[in-house]
């Protein structure tokens, strides 16, 4: 396994932190790590709501990468709760895909940690709708 893989896990872990923040909002169940192109790696945690005000940690991760001044992303990791990760949803799919029009099926994403399970974001989504 490439060592950025671990330092992107570690990252993601040290912020995963589920917790209730009051009667409509829970935080930090799930963390995600997004390395920019440059090679920095930005983090972010889901925040669920009662309503669809929520927003994923992939996406929270990368909104933070984009708050810093950058907009490409190399590479992405999610870890659940339960510590194992996972492929991004739709609308973070989404996101990249239109954050790099022209890019996006050459992002990877980390799907199984522990068996070094890597694919690229063109196979989870290889014919984007526009």
């Amino acid at each position: 396994m490439e060592a950025i893989w671990q330092e992107m896990f570690d990252a993601a872990k040290a912020v995963l932190n589920g917790r209730k923040i009051s009667e409509y909002v829970e935080a930090g169940g799930v963390a995600a790590a997004v390395q920019s192109t440059s090679g920095k790696i930005y983090v972010g945690v889901c925040v669920d709501t009662a309503c669809t005000l929520g927003i994923c940690a992939e996406r929270n991760a990368i909104f933070n990468m984009l708050t810093n001044g950058e907009n490409g992303i190399a590479r992405v990791l999610c870890v659940m709760g339960n510590g194992k990760t996972g492929a991004p949803c739709g609308a973070c799919r989404e996101l990249m895909t239109q954050l790099m029009p022209k890019n996006y099926k050459s992002v990877e994403i980390m799907l199984d940690f522990e068996k070094d399970k890597v694919v690229a974001l063109g196979d989870l989504t290889p014919d984007w709708w526009i």
